[in-house]
């Protein structure tokens, strides 16, 4: 593999893939989720839940399945979900998006950024700004498109960024800057301070923002507020998001992108090659999820809210220091106090001296960084309560 010439290498070694021996490894979440079924221990790694989403959106897959809803659906996605994709954002936020210009379907948020990122990066003198620890996708993406990855810290506990080290990497050079909030792995909500510096600078700068926004409706203490929705953003900000988070089908892959046509078109550009399209009989489901009354919406960021609590509380008393997450299904805990000096070397080997899968922060930073972040461990609360009452139990052995 090492000698075949080609873009996967670059990608590899944007996504931290690359051995020095030019072998590639897997990725963090294949290498616990291996080591979670080897072990039998309790999997608080990688972020999807254990239960099925709301039974009324699963009827309608059903139901289009049966109806003969399984032939391509077409390129922008079917015209009732764009409908409904745009009737949220006016519901929720106040965007105002036409259905047929300004919203495209994808598979996935991760197809909606790799698109974006594809259409919109042009070559190696183009930098993306993103927040880090990030979501491992982004650096792989921007490798493929051939521009600079610049990544601004957050800081342990609160993982808000100094705006300093924000205004810094923020120059003439920016492309886009990516912003993921609610935020993975950390579970932080950014402050309304930086969403309105991340406007100002991408103003100043003529850069485009990439929100990736699929967290959401999973935000705890505040509604979100979409980039978008803030004074002059609109015009130069995509906004991604999903139904794999909300309504707990991550399986399904449906995912959007919305903003500007131009901007729309220019991801359609791309993405018609990739995929072209996705999920037929998913599509009038997740219309379905986001037409649901503001009960369902209130209740599913209810529920998680409870078991980061419960996952929190059990972290605490098993010696962990616990950043608390205002959003997302992630909770992420320092284990230096609990004897780690490498969270890597912790997260393997925490499913033999415990029997739990957790994933190191490590994973998600870059080389020049990766000190800050060295004993940082994430646990995922989407799981059921008893299975997160049986981790925490599991991990009293480290106290």
């Amino acid at each position: 593999m090492r000698d075949i010439p080609g873009a996967w290498r670059r990608v590899a070694q944007g996504a931290g893939l690359l051995g020095a021996d030019g072998q590639t490894a897997p990725t963090i979440f294949a290498e616990m989720s291996a080591l979670a079924e080897l072990t039998g221990a309790v999997n608080l790694g990688q972020g999807f839940p254990d239960e099925d989403g709301p039974a009324e959106v699963l009827e309608v897959a059903r139901r289009a399945i049966a109806d003969g809803a399984n032939q391509y659906p077409p390129g922008r996605g079917i015209l009732d979900l764009r409908t409904a994709i745009a009737e949220h954002q006016q519901r929720f936020y106040g965007l105002n998006l036409d259905p047929h210009r300004e919203v495209v379907v994808t598979a996935g948020a991760t197809e909606a950024i790799a698109a974006a990122l594809l259409a919109l990066v042009d070559g190696p003198d183009d930098e993306v700004v993103v927040f880090e620890p990030y979501y491992d996708s982004y650096a792989a993406c921007v490798a493929l498109a051939g521009a600079r990855l610049v990544p601004v810290p957050l800081r342990w506990p609160d993982f808000q960024p100094d705006a300093d080290l924000l205004e810094e990497a923020v120059t003439d050079r920016t492309r886009i800057i990516l912003v993921n909030d609610p935020h993975n792995p950390t579970g932080t909500v950014l402050g309304a301070e930086v969403r309105e510096q991340i406007v100002r600078l991408a103003q100043r700068h003529d850069a485009l923002i990439v929100t990736d926004d699929v967290y959401e409706h999973l935000i705890f203490d505040e509604p979100h507020v979409p980039i978008a929705s803030l004074p002059g953003a609109a015009e130069r900000t995509l906004t991604i998001s999903s139904g794999g988070k909300t309504f707990s089908t991550t399986g399904w892959k449906i995912g959007w992108a919305a903003g500007p046509a131009h901007l729309v078109d220019a991801v359609l550009a791309v993405k018609q090659f990739l995929t072209y399209v996705s999920g037929g009989p998913f599509q009038p489901a997740i219309a379905a999820g986001l037409r649901l009354p503001e009960s369902f919406f209130t209740g599913v960021a209810a529920a998680l809210r409870a078991k980061r609590d419960l996952l929190g509380a059990g972290l605490r008393e098993a010696g962990f220091d616990v950043s608390r997450p205002a959003g997302s299904y992630f909770t992420v805990a320092d284990a230096a106090p609990v004897g780690a000096t490498d969270a890597a070397a912790f997260c393997r080997d925490l499913p033999d001296r415990v029997g739990v899968v957790a994933i190191p922060i490590t994973a998600f930073v870059s080389a020049a960084h990766r000190d800050r972040f060295a004993t940082l461990v994430r646990f995922a609360a989407c799981k059921r309560v008893e299975v997160i009452r049986e981790a925490a139990a599991r991990l009293q052995r480290l106290a």
